[in-house]
């Protein structure tokens, strides 16, 4: 048996950590969407016990350090599965982007082998797994409009964002997550996002209340060792976006048009600045 999984990029519209655990985990409130640059993830059952990953990129993983292995491996052991998995991944997301690419993998995996497996488990079952795989995983299983809180483990979809294009750049550096985590201190945060704003902009269908509320509170973190991630958001802003942030822990960075044309021409703009820029629109339900 086969199946075709779709793993979207995931955008972070806002990011804030409200405090520490004793663990080391962090307390986050983030709203996040997905967008129509994604990766593809076929699985295929095979009678052998083994877990096979294959990517179209040769310099990625494909073993034990592959989160979509992982999250085939999880599921196997968890569950007793005697079979396996051939599991392909065409890859378009950038890696190391701060758009969740390889979560995404892993949130594919899950969903597709919980229909091929026959586990019968909810969103909800499948994203309380996926938390032990990456934080990323609990929300890429759903991909779609919403606020996450608690660990990254607290879904709660909010319904389809206002129309309009995000311009995404991915600058030519790859950004350590867990090195930015380090740097992270909750007390010295002073630019946070709005969120009760920005939810209300959402619920109103509001993409200029939306945009005004929006806010990363890693951007200082990041752009402190990245300068670069700052000036192509005031590249964004000079050619038009109504709103420049960057996604995640970075580097990429995307800009907010309500109008096409404008965001076809701060696409062709910004392709002088980088190699990697994506013209996209957030996922409807």
């Amino acid at each position: 048996m086969q199946l075709i999984e779709k793993a979207p990029a995931k955008i972070n519209l806002s990011l804030d950590a409200l405090y520490q655990h004793t663990d080391g985990e962090f307390e986050w409130q983030m709203i996040m969407t997905s967008i129509d640059l994604a990766d593809y993830v076929q699985i295929t059952l095979q009678d052998s016990p083994q877990i096979e990953v294959r990517t179209s990129k040769g310099y990625l993983p494909e073993d034990k350090r592959n989160l979509a292995y992982q999250a085939a491996q999880l599921l196997r052991h968890r569950f007793d599965i005697k079979t396996g998995a051939i599991i392909e991944i065409d890859k378009h997301i950038p890696v190391a982007a701060g758009l969740g690419g390889g979560s995404s993998d892993a949130a594919a995996v899950l969903r597709g082998l919980n229909q091929l497996w026959h586990l019968g488990l909810t969103k909800a079952e499948l994203a309380h797994i996926g938390l032990s795989i990456d934080s990323d995983v609990p929300y890429c299983v759903y991909s779609e409009t919403a606020l996450v809180t608690g660990k990254g483990d607290q879904i709660q979809p909010l319904g389809d964002l206002p129309n309009f294009w995000m311009v995404v750049v991915k600058p030519e550096v790859s950004v350590s997550t867990p090195r930015i985590l380090h740097a992270l201190n909750c007390d010295q945060i002073t630019d946070r996002p709005q969120t009760d704003r920005l939810l209300a902009g959402i619920q109103q269908q509001d993409a200029q209340q939306m945009t005004a509320a929006m806010a990363n509170v890693l951007t200082p973190i990041t752009n402190q060792r990245y300068p670069q991630i700052d000036y192509l958001m005031q590249r964004l802003t000079a050619f038009g976006a109504e709103k420049a942030q960057m996604s995640g822990s970075g580097p990429t960075v995307f800009g907010i048009c309500r109008q096409y044309s404008r965001a076809q021409r701060i696409y062709n703009s910004m392709s002088g600045f980088c190699r990697e820029v994506y013209l996209v629109q957030p996922l409807k339900k």
